[in-house]
Order: C-alpha cells, then structure tokens, then sequence
C-alpha cells in the first residue's frame, strides 16, 4: 500500500466557507403609524428552518430562514423573514460526517450574522431589537436525529 500524500494528493477532509449573504429579507409594519401607540406589549413568534442544497460537486448551500412576528390584540405590529445563506466547500470528508454539518455547524456559523441582520431589520422599522437567544444546534441536531431513528425503528414493526 502507497501513502497518496507523499506524492502531493489532496485527500485530506477539507471544509471551508465560501461566501455568506443574504438570500431574502422581508421587513412588514401593516399597522403604522398606529402601531406605535399601542399601549400592549405584543406576542412574538420566532421559526427556523435549515436547508441545503449541492450546488456543485464539492459545494453546499445552506440557508438558514428565521421568520419572526409580533401581533398584540390590535393586530400585528410587525412581521419579518430572513434567508441568510452561505457557501461550503467540502472535500474528502466522509460522507456521514457531511449531514451534522450542514444541519449543525454551517447554521452555528452563520447564525450571529443572521441574529445582527434580523435585530437591524426590526430596529430600522421602529422598534426595539429583536435580540435572539443563541441556539445550540448541535443539541437540535441530535435531538431531530434521535426522533428520525427512533421512527425507524418503529417502522417496521408497524409493517409487519
């Protein structure tokens, strides 16, 4: 057996980000001017989501979609959604070892950029920041992977 990497051959697992940006930002104050001298302190909904998408042979897209909005009894006093993408490069890493990191650790990078962003948008529309909390998508990752094996296994005893 030859050792490839004494020759100069890249087979070594390389990961690496190549651009970040913001795929969609959507900013709404249906109930301006109004909105501003409502005395209530509205409700506010966050979601996320997390996709990719192979855009070449050794690049992924991941985008990271937070949608938030804010409704009091009065209606709503804002609604905003954000898609902030990035791209990686990924290269001779095992291919088991690619889905944590597309659903684990590209959000976790890319998730203070999209948190600034969001927090600005609300803030440029005349409200205080919307300051998320960190979110451990390591966690959410394990945790979304337990529930997918533990249907797995379920699965076929259902069938049978």
């Amino acid at each position: 057996m030859t050792d490839t990497t004494a020759n100069g051959a890249d087979n070594q697992p390389q990961i690496g980000l190549i651009a970040q940006y913001v795929k969609d930002l959507s900013f709404e104050n249906p109930n301006s001017p109004a909105v501003y001298q409502w005395q209530e302190q509205p409700q506010i909904d966050v979601n996320f989501n997390i996709s990719n998408n192979q855009v070449a042979d050794d690049v992924f897209e991941v985008s990271l979609k937070v949608t938030a909005s804010a409704k009091a009894d009065a209606g709503t006093a804002f609604a905003v959604e954000l898609v902030f993408a990035g791209l990686f490069g990924i290269r001779n890493v095992p291919e088991e070892q690619i889905r944590p990191f597309l659903y684990a650790e590209a959000p976790r990078l890319l998730f203070p950029f999209a948190r600034r962003i969001l927090a600005d948008a609300v803030q440029d529309g005349g409200f205080p920041p919307l300051l998320l909390d960190p979110i451990d998508f390591g966690a959410l990752y394990m945790q979304q992977q337990q529930q997918i094996d533990a249907a797995a296994q379920e699965a076929p005893a259902g069938n049978a």
